[in-house]
């Protein structure tokens, strides 16, 4: 079929001449037309045997057509004669009376010879002159017309059957329809397919090389090849390229502004093609060789996921845009509807409150008198408003009830006492629900510090909000502490308080930091090594060291004669106790919740009474083995504890104001 869609003069033997005849030409004369530089191929030009066979009045078919025109006596002998005559000594054509001696060995005389560009082609006369001459008479045309069938009727059509003229032979009906098939070709791109059987038997799994090569030779696919490789395998015009593969370019998509040549040119250095791989022409870009395609159609093919990405994402803009535009429209619409109904109801609201503030004005101004008409609604509006913002604004603790109970009208004034007293006794019933044994015994506590130095301590405003807890150590502290000291004092009992303290030595005034740790008990072995018998039930007191949580100092609570604090806004406290065998004498502390210490120590030794403040500005204290010490109180700028030079501990607090 190669042949027979690229020659440029087709009839019904030119399928066995050279297929590359025409198509050479016509690949050579592209590349011309495109000024590229071209290089020839060599091929046999199957033009000699197309003019051969169908030239006017020399060719093979219009001798045949003209002996079968010709009145007597006709034959395939006489045709024979009369070609030889025609051309008798034409280069491609042989027969027997102008062969050689070895030529006619292989050549009838009823025979004549072709050389083709692939080999020799022998065709036998006989049949010739009748074959040419079958033709369909008129009477068979007209039956053939007259069929129902519509492809009969296509290819056979009555106006046929009006020409007059004698109908034309076989050869020549044979080459106008190839003629005709040519046009048509000549006007699409054909695609070509090679059918090679590989052996004359139609076996499989047998590839015959004679065949095989016979077949590839009279093919001219040698040729072809040689031709392709010479061009280029590519070409396309400038809109069809640039329209395929514009996305692959950013300067090129969507659309290119300019002229088409500079487009496909821009797309090209874009896909770094090297001169060698393309060339562009006029109208058209070339491409020589075929994996320079492929890359690029592979690169198109991967960039169209980001394509179709992109278009569906300009498709759901474009949707939900025009949903949008829709929904706007549609909320315009409703809230044209909803204003128009809000301000109906608003004048409904309006009219109604404005009546409603009329009666109200009324009852305003006839407040004092009787309740009557005029003041009803007012009278009866002042009642709820008051218990509705009273119940918005009740306190929540007892001691803020006097201070924020809402001022009630002249109206009310009973009824907001009788109120206040249920809900005095129902804040102290829900009170005493809520405290548990342990927030009763902190609120004893308070109370016992309340009555002790309200009035008399000036530190004392500033404990009042603090929260009294059992233990101020931190939980490190507490870790160790239950290491070293609970674990090897089992037999202290429970614990009760402890937190950090200054010591100050009853010989020097030596500040010590310790920690105060009360219990339960003594330990008994504590109370054997200071000569005292145990005791299961009396509480201690313990003063041990940070750190090691070594047991420095401890003393019963039946030991306290007193506990001496002063009247200013120090932390120091003294505690008396009996003298003991070693004449250890009476303890110095300070500590920033002085108040706290002091009241746990008298209320868990049940000795509250022994508890004194101090106004005087002095506190003596025993220093051990019949001395006596003196510890002076004063206020000044800054808090500041230290032996004087009298060799008297001094103590000096800041002013509190107000006390």
């Amino acid at each position: 079929m190669k042949g027979l869609r690229l020659a440029p003069n087709h009839d019904l033997f030119t399928i066995t001449l050279s297929p590359t005849s025409s198509y050479s030409h016509q690949h050579h004369h592209q590349h011309h037309h495109h000024h590229h530089q071209w290089e020839p191929v060599e091929y046999f030009n199957n033009k000699v045997i197309c003019d051969l066979v169908e030239e006017r009045h020399k060719g093979i078919l219009a001798v045949l057509d003209e002996e079968c025109l010709r009145p007597g006596d006709v034959s395939d002998s006489t045709f024979l004669a009369k070609l030889m005559k025609t051309v008798p000594k034409h280069k491609h054509l042989v027969v027997h009376e102008t062969s050689g001696y070895e030529d006619r060995k292989t050549i009838g005389r009823n025979q004549f010879r072709l050389l083709h560009y692939a080999g020799e082609v022998t065709y036998n006369i006989e049949g010739f002159v009748d074959k040419n001459n079958d033709l369909l008479y008129r009477s068979l045309k007209e039956v053939v017309s007259l069929s129902s069938d519509i492809i009969l009727k296509e290819v056979f059509p009555e106006s046929e059957l009006f020409s007059m003229k004698r109908p034309p032979t076989a050869g020549t009906q044979f080459r106008t329809s190839l003629n005709q098939l040519m046009e048509i070709l000549k006007t699409k791109e054909p695609s070509y397919i090679r059918c090679i059987k590989p052996n004359d038997s139609k076996r499989p799994n047998l590839f015959d090389n004679r065949t095989v090569l016979h077949q590839v030779k009279y093919l001219g696919l040698m040729e072809n090849l040689r031709v392709r490789r010479a061009g280029f395998c590519y070409r396309r015009t400038f809109t069809a390229f640039l329209q395929r593969y514009k996305s692959l370019c950013h300067s090129t998509w969507p659309s290119w502004k300019g002229d088409l040549r500079g487009g496909v040119t821009t797309l090209c250095k874009h896909l770094k093609l090297t001169g060698e791989e393309y060339k562009i022409g006029k109208t058209k870009l070339f491409i020589r060789f075929p994996r320079t395609l492929f890359n690029i159609e592979d690169t198109f093919q991967n960039k169209k996921n980001d394509l179709a990405t992109l278009i569906s994402a300009q498709w759901r803009m474009y949707h939900f845009r025009t949903m949008y535009k829709k929904m706007k429209l549609s909320a315009i619409v409703i809230q044209a509807h909803w204003r128009r109904v809000k301000a109906q109801r608003y004048v409904i609201k309006y009219r109604a409150a404005a009546m409603t503030i009329r009666r109200f004005i009324t009852g305003f101004i006839n407040r004092h008198k009787p309740k009557c008409a005029q003041n009803l609604i007012f009278l009866e509006f002042v009642r709820v408003n008051y218990l509705n913002r009273l119940s918005r604004a009740l306190p929540g603790y007892l001691v803020a009830l006097d201070e924020h109970w809402l001022r009630p009208p002249v109206s009310l004034m009973d009824a907001s006492s009788h109120l206040k007293v249920m809900y005095r006794r129902l804040l102290a019933s829900k009170l005493i629900k809520s405290l548990t044994p342990d927030t009763k015994s902190l609120y004893t506590l308070k109370i016992a510090a309340s009555d002790l130095f309200k009035g008399h301590k000036a530190s004392y405003p500033s404990s009042v909000p603090l929260k009294y807890n059992t233990s101020y150590l931190s939980h490190q502290d507490i870790t160790i502490k239950e290491q070293l000291f609970d674990a090897k004092y089992l037999d202290c009992g429970g614990h009760k308080f402890s937190l950090h303290c200054t010591k100050y030595d009853r010989h020097g005034y030596k500040a010590r930091q310790r920690i105060i740790v009360i219990t339960e008990k003594v330990s008994d072995g504590l109370m054997e090594m200071v000569g005292h018998p145990p005791n299961h039930h009396t509480k201690g007191c313990y003063l041990l060291e940070p750190g090691s949580f070594k047991v420095k100092e401890s003393f019963n609570f039946r030991d306290i004669t007193g506990i001496f604090v002063s009247s200013l806004s120090d932390g120091v406290v003294v505690i008396k106790l009996q003298p003991d065998t070693q004449n250890r004498g009476d303890l110095i502390l300070e500590t920033l919740y002085a108040i706290e210490l002091v009241i746990k120590l008298g209320f868990y030794a049940n000795k509250l009474e022994h508890i004194s403040i101090v106004t005087t500005g002095s506190i003596t204290h025993d220093k051990g083995k019949g001395k006596m010490g003196l510890i002076t109180f004063e206020e000044g700028p800054d808090t500041l504890t230290s032996r004087g030079k009298t060799g008297n501990l001094e103590v000096i607090s800041m002013e509190i104001s107000g006390i």
